[in-house]
């Protein structure tokens, strides 16, 4: 179990450090994403054994879910990316990671779940770490410094994001996936993203807006294989862990937003001031009050 529990932290942590990476080598992040989405594909049906887009599953009513997956897939990866690029992996780690207090809010509203006590200390914190992790004192001249804290778009979209999609993944597992067509599942939300992202790329080396280079094939290649065994992890920890969903998640997310925030700082370098590190420390107090208040 924790073999597959530290996969999935490291290989999580890597999506987004690979993101930084990108910056540096000057990949372009779009073309990565949509190659990285085809690695997946080509992965998950190798893994599988077997394609599943094919008539059986298209008429399922979960292969409409996985498509709108697919497509919020393309979306928030791109966010990923910017925010990491933009604020730094710390802050696109905690603002991708403690969104999970959307869908135990929705929770509260559509499957009558109560969030009380602890856990709902837990989700006060989160909000707290968001806004702290996310505090940055930015030089605007020589004389000047504006201090206080800063609301960045890309940090705010990706927390609101990554939780709508938290939720619906959610939804659709209790609702319509089984453990038979989970794979099934996940490789066509896949193929969805592969084929939305690949159509727009298409339109804009038409229109002549982007140019192929080998590198952001190799870029998609990179990210896309840890992607898919990311996720795989995360399934095969989940099946095995002794602690139910509600606080599996929460402690592969601690350890992700730990790691990250470390890797960020010994690989390139990434000063985060004592404030941005309180914020570290608190989401990692609100994901194990999310997960474990009901407990203490």
């Amino acid at each position: 179990m924790m073999l597959y529990l530290i996969g999935s932290i490291v290989l999580t942590s890597y999506l987004t450090l690979s993101f930084k990476a990108c910056q540096k080598f000057g990949v372009n992040v779009f073309q990565a994403i949509v190659f990285n989405y085809i690695t997946c594909v080509i992965t998950g049906s190798f893994v599988n054994g077997s394609f599943p887009i094919h008539q059986s599953n298209i008429a399922k009513p979960w292969f409409i879910w996985a498509c709108i997956m697919g497509a919020m897939f393309v979306s928030i990866f791109n966010v990923v990316a910017l925010t990491a690029q933009k604020n730094g992996i710390a802050v696109a780690s905690v603002a991708n990671k403690l969104s999970l207090i959307i869908p135990v809010i929705l929770s509260v509203y559509l499957y009558r779940e109560s969030v009380a006590g602890w856990k709902a200390a837990g989700v006060a914190l989160a909000l707290a770490a968001v806004i702290f992790t996310c505090y940055t004192r930015k030089k605007v001249d020589a004389d000047k410094t504006v201090k206080g804290f800063m609301v960045y778009i890309w940090p705010l979209v990706l927390f609101l994001s990554s939780g709508l999609l938290d939720a619906l993944i959610n939804h659709v597992q209790i609702t319509y996936v089984t453990e038979e067509n989970n794979n099934d599942y996940l490789v066509s939300s896949f193929f969805s993203a592969a084929t939305i992202g690949s159509s727009v790329l298409l339109i804009q080396y038409l229109r002549r807006k982007q140019k192929f280079q080998w590198k952001n094939l190799l870029a998609g290649i990179l990210i896309g294989i840890p992607n898919y065994f990311s996720i795989w992890c995360l399934v095969h920890f989940l099946k095995q862990s002794p602690w139910q969903t509600s606080a599996s998640i929460p402690v592969n997310n601690m350890g992700i937003v730990l790691f990250s925030a470390v890797a960020a700082g010994i690989l390139f370098k990434e000063r985060l001031s004592k404030i941005n590190w309180l914020g570290i420390v608190l989401s990692i107090i609100a994901i194990y009050l999310i997960a474990f208040g009901d407990q203490l």
